[in-house]
């Protein structure tokens, strides 16, 4: 259902009973999600969206993720994800790189655009057909990356890090379950002064374990402990508006 009932009736039953018109409707519509399931075990099926209040712990038993919400908008998204991750797992999170500029006039760059995308389902609603030839090259890069760090994302520990409702720098990491890898998305709203964005300390390692640091297009960085990078953190060089990028950390014997 897509939108509430314009004018709810049930003549044939009391007036006392009308009000169960909303809970059948929605056994129902349970009912027939079931059979679909049990008749196309293979149907990946997307649930509306999340931001119209339209989800629940009950349809997240037949679907396999939520449009979270009709605002694409990659810096807007950010809130919006923090917000839905509260209660729902990034596996349910659909999130989609879209054309610019989108809500509010805003462009920001195809990477940044991505890199929120990834934090959850992702999936891509622009228009290849525009796509200059280094937006293909860097979309095929990005959806190689994804297709690595996917399960550690949808199926890891989700730690909050930096909040965009209170810095202009977002970051967000992902542990995987079986804490051999990690990675670190950050984002810069703006820069001011050309101030550097605060360190970002990070969670949820092995304090004895020593991590292969990576950025994002592949670049090697040196190897730390887990107890060096909970207690003093990395720094990311994100510069000027809407700055991107993300580490991967790799968990080593040595």
């Amino acid at each position: 259902m897509n939108r509430i009932f314009a004018e709810p009736g049930w003549p044939e039953v009391s007036v006392g009973e009308q009000r169960e018109l909303w809970v059948k409707y929605v056994w129902n519509y349970y009912e027939i999600m079931d059979r679909l399931r049990k008749n196309h075990p293979e149907l990946e099926i997307e649930s509306c969206s999340g931001g119209g209040g339209r989800i629940d712990l009950g349809v997240l038993r037949y679907v396999d993720e939520v449009w979270t919400s009709d605002n694409t908008e990659a810096f807007d998204r950010l809130q919006i994800q923090e917000g839905f991750s509260q209660a729902y797992a990034a596996k349910f999170m659909s999130a989609w790189v879209t054309d610019v500029p989108n809500a509010n006039g805003r462009s920001t760059p195809l990477r940044y655009r991505f890199l929120v995308a990834m934090q959850g389902a992702l999936g891509i609603g622009s228009n290849l057909n525009k796509f200059t030839e280094a937006d293909t090259k860097l979309a095929t890069q990005m959806v190689a990356l994804d297709k690595r760090i996917r399960e550690t994302v949808q199926f890891g520990s989700l730690y909050r890090l930096l909040s965009p409702r209170t810095n202009d720098t977002t970051a967000n990491e992902y542990v995987s379950k079986d804490g051999k890898e990690a990675v670190v998305f950050a984002f810069r709203h703006s820069q001011q002064y050309s101030t550097d964005p605060p360190t970002i300390h990070l969670q949820g390692l092995d304090p004895q374990g020593v991590y292969q640091l990576e950025l994002w297009d592949g670049t090697m960085l040196k190897k730390s402990s887990g107890a060096y990078l909970m207690e003093n953190g990395i720094n990311v060089k994100l510069r000027g508006d809407f700055d991107s990028t993300a580490v991967l950390l790799h968990h080593s014997s040595r």
